[in-house]
């Protein structure tokens, strides 16, 4: 990974076998970042994709493994008593044999293939909580 700081804005280049997501909460956790906005694209060997079952109260996970472009992935960095906390989503085209797909979801982790290119913007002003929702059994933004 590399990064620069260019006025109040990240721009992060996580490159092969570096996973995104974890590089992105490193440059927050050198940088003193509790709060931040993400979005980016990329070349993919591996994502985790989730989808919250709320009957269940859990995550059923997908694991997508190949040539991924990653078309979007967006996100942001809240700060609970735990520490720093992700909440992802991204969406994938890839080609299962001689079609064109698309998957996306709810995120656990990205594995780069060649590179990923991402804009961090940090919460000016503030920070931005999580707090968790014993009913849905998931964590809402929190600005107490």
């Amino acid at each position: 990974m590399d990064y620069r700081r260019i006025n109040d804005f990240f721009y992060i280049r996580v490159d092969k076998g570096e996973e995104i997501i974890e590089k992105i909460l490193e440059l927050c956790r050198a940088e003193g970042i509790r709060s931040a906005f993400f979005s980016g694209i990329g070349g993919c060997s591996r994502a985790e994709l989730q989808t919250f079952i709320p009957e269940e109260g859990s995550f059923e996970t997908e694991v997508l493994e190949g040539m991924l472009e990653l078309i979007n992935v967006t996100g942001n960095i809240v700060f609970d008593d735990e520490g720093l906390f992700h909440h992802t989503h991204a969406v994938f085209s890839y080609k299962d044999g001689l079609e064109h797909k698309m998957s996306a979801g709810h995120i656990k982790s990205i594995t780069v293939l060649y590179t990923a290119e991402i804009e961090l913007r940090p919460v000016i002003g503030g920070v931005i909580g999580r707090k968790y929702d014993p009913e849905t059994g998931t964590g809402f933004w929190s600005f107490s």
